[in-house]
């Protein structure tokens, strides 16, 4: 009995097919393929555990709104010295002139100040949002740390530490097991 026989009493041998969308593979000689075990219930996914450089991460958001918070602090404090400077400046600038000079400055420091607090403001949605959420909210830390990297020129000297952990925000949020940890499956 040769393959291909037609009195071959266990039939033509087929070719071992190959798999389709999530069937394994076949393994020619070995029978069926054996199905994953099954306990009898649904297969319930382990709690993943926030990964170290999540974690991180959401404390690089506390920080920069901490900082944005203490910027906008200090913008408002500044704002009786700018009134101060323009009036011992020896420019020759007529009253109504250095008033005027003077509100153009404290009008820019409030432009400041209250961007700072917008941004903390963003950044506090982003941190309570942290924990449960999805890819959009790793997404939308990085977007909002690549804009705290812009305005942190604008707010040297308390710019600077704003600069170096929103740096560390992309970092952290774009590493592999940060990106694993936010898309995993939540019921």
């Amino acid at each position: 009995m040769s393959f291909g026989d037609p009195n071959n009493p266990y039939g033509q041998q087929q070719q071992p097919a190959q798999p389709g969308y999530g069937q394994q593979p076949a393994q020619p000689g070995y029978g069926y393929p054996q199905a994953p075990a099954y306990d009898g219930g649904y297969a319930a996914a382990a709690p993943m555990e926030m990964p170290s450089g999540a974690k991180a991460g959401r404390i690089f958001v506390w920080v920069i709104i901490a900082l944005q918070l203490v910027f906008a602090i200090y913008a408002f404090s500044q704002m009786g010295a700018v009134e101060e400077a323009v009036n011992q400046s020896n420019s020759g600038l007529s009253g109504t002139d250095a008033e005027l000079a003077s509100d153009i400055g404290k009008g820019v420091i409030v432009i400041f100040a209250v961007f700072a607090l917008v941004f903390a403001a963003l950044g506090l949605v982003i941190a309570l949002k942290w924990a449960k959420g999805g890819s959009s909210v790793r997404t939308c830390a990085i977007v909002w740390a690549a804009f705290a990297i812009v305005g942190g020129i604008f707010q040297i000297p308390i710019g600077l530490g704003t600069i170096l952990f929103a740096i560390l925000l992309i970092v952290f949020a774009a590493k592999g097991d940060t990106a694993a940890w936010f898309k995993r499956p939540r019921h």
